[in-house]
């Protein structure tokens, strides 16, 4: 199914929603597949890791913060990725 937002697993959303959410105090529009309260959800998770940079590290100007923490969360994503690939090739091996 095209279109399909899934969250967890579940099918919430066919359709697009267009939500308001803050983030380092800005507030932005965001527009995407799934549910308010999912989209909410992430805003959070950024503005709690751009807060900890910003406390870890209060020169940097909010594009910098930004930025960090962008590469953060890619980094957070790429060894998920990577112990994803390691469980799925330990499962593979069992099955055989």
């Amino acid at each position: 199914m095209q279109g399909v937002q899934r969250e967890r697993g579940r099918i919430v959303s066919q359709q697009p929603v267009k939500i308001t959410v803050e983030i380092f105090g800005e507030k932005h529009v965001v527009r995407g597949e799934g549910t308010a309260p999912y989209i909410q959800g992430l805003a959070h998770e950024v503005d709690k890791k751009m807060r900890l940079i910003a406390q870890r590290l209060p020169r940097l100007g909010v594009h910098q913060i930004a930025v960090l923490t962008a590469l953060n969360l890619a980094d957070e994503l790429a060894k998920l990725r990577e112990e994803q690939e390691t469980l799925m090739q330990l499962l593979g091996d069992k099955t055989e």
